[in-house]
């Protein structure tokens, strides 16, 4: 089992910057793939972004493309997203995510999921 607890969102101005921080427990990250998703009020919760399991490779929905960053630590067992440039769009819960199969970056077939933390950016 993999634990997930998000930190860092806030209330934020826009053009603004919030990094968000996935601490992991009871299973080391460098094993899986790891991703942010995210859910606006009466929304379906979508992809953000993913990173390999090495950190080589990434993947970004268009939207947040040049504005936000994912990084991880395998040392530390955490993933943190960069988010800069901040729309009032980017308003949503965001989710840590971790998913045991494959290597590379995805979209879906996630395991284990965090609690979510609030980001909120106003205009």
């Amino acid at each position: 089992q993999v634990q997930l607890e998000e930190s860092g969102g806030g209330l934020v101005q826009a053009g603004g910057s919030l990094r968000l921080a996935c601490a992991a427990s009871g299973r080391t990250i460098s094993m899986l793939v790891m991703g942010w998703f995210r859910q606006a009020p009466g929304k379906e919760r979508d992809f953000v972004t993913s990173i390999s399991r090495s950190g080589v490779n990434t993947d970004y929905t268009n939207s947040v493309k040049g504005r936000f960053t994912i990084s991880r630590d395998n040392a530390k067992n955490t993933v943190y997203l960069q988010m800069n440039s901040l729309k009032p769009e980017d308003t949503a819960v965001y989710y840590c995510a971790a998913k045991s199969a494959g290597v590379l970056p995805a979209k879906s077939g996630y395991d284990y999921w965090g609690q979510g933390t609030q980001v909120t950016v106003s205009s």
